[in-house]
């Protein structure tokens, strides 16, 4: 399909979703100025769209009230965004999330024309998406309540089980959620500590919005905040490196729980705490460029005993 013809679907799409919209919203929307779309609305006119054109200072186009497009009208790259993005849901922890997949799947290829939906299929069948899935899913309510919330910017209250036996209850303004590393996050302000924190949502047992709302601080960014969260979080082991390398390339290799990164002008500081100083040993072991270790004594042993070890000869 041409973009232009694909712009002008667009245009309907979004007539048909918003009701009405002005001239320059469909224009900011699409991409394109004033004048091309006028040329796509009268596109739509000759394909029997039928359409109203108001006139005036805050003119606009709406369809004709009553007017109903056939369902699901896609093209063939929405319709693979669809169908992918329906495999990448069967691997996110959602607990209905496999049979809601397939209902959904189905429902697509039901209208789609025979040889699309031979492709389509073919994803289906073929395709698997490594997500790291999580060990526990979790009630799909807890991830639809708590997104409704963040939009809403209204307060929530929270029943949390930070570990058996450990069940706690608080007010917590949500700023926003993330998946990462095969788990679900909230981020926001917790009433209980007075501090951003960030939770779990298959430790989340209940969620309920309340009658207050908040204000969310402006650039907040769930993921960096996790990020720096975890790798800041408290472990038997402070360690600090020196990686003789750029920075690009250290966050290249590196994942974020394995520490802060700081470019000093001449090298990389690593600033990170870990609780298996063989598993830390074994990750520096595998990195391309060097490193010195500055703390803690017991990691240069860890990684001296790991030397010694790939050293020796195989035996048997």
């Amino acid at each position: 399909m041409s973009r232009p013809t694909l712009r002008v679907l667009s245009a309907l799409e979004l007539l048909q979703a918003r009701g009405r919209l002005s001239g320059a919203e469909l224009a900011e929307r699409l991409g394109v100025d004033r004048r091309t779309v006028r040329r796509y609305i009268a596109k739509l006119e000759e394909l029997g769209i039928p359409l109203v054109a108001d006139q005036g200072r805050d003119g606009g186009y709406r369809l004709i009230p009553g007017y109903k497009l056939p369902p699901l009208m896609f093209s063939d790259d929405e319709a693979l965004a669809l169908s992918v993005g329906l495999i990448a849901a069967r691997s996110l922890g959602l607990a209905e999330a496999a049979p809601a997949a397939a209902s959904a799947q189905a429902k697509l290829e039901r209208v789609m024309p025979e040889a699309l939906r031979k492709r389509i299929a073919a994803l289906g069948e073929t395709v698997t998406l490594d997500l790291s899935r999580p060990a526990a899913s979790f009630d799909n309510g807890v991830l639809v309540t708590l997104s409704a919330a963040a939009q809403r910017r209204q307060r929530v209250h929270l029943r949390y089980r930070a570990a058996p036996g450990e069940d706690s209850a608080r007010d917590f303004d949500p700023y926003g959620l993330v998946y990462r590393a095969g788990r679900w996050y909230v981020a926001g302000h917790c009433h209980l500590r007075r501090e951003l924190r960030s939770f779990r949502l298959d430790r989340v047992r209940s969620v309920q919005p309340v009658p207050q709302f908040f204000a969310r601080p402006e650039r907040f960014d769930v993921l960096d905040f996790l990020k720096d969260s975890i790798a800041k979080m408290p472990r038997a082991h402070a360690i600090e490196l020196r990686l003789h390398t750029d920075l690009a390339t250290a966050q290249k290799e590196l994942f974020s729980s394995f520490g802060l990164l700081e470019w000093t002008g001449e090298a990389v500081h690593l600033h990170g705490h870990a609780d298996d100083l063989d598993w830390y040993a074994r990750e520096l072991a595998r990195l391309p460029f060097d490193f010195e270790v500055l703390r803690p004594l017991a990691l240069r042993e860890a990684l001296g005993r790991l030397a010694l070890r790939l050293s020796q000869p195989a035996t048997g």
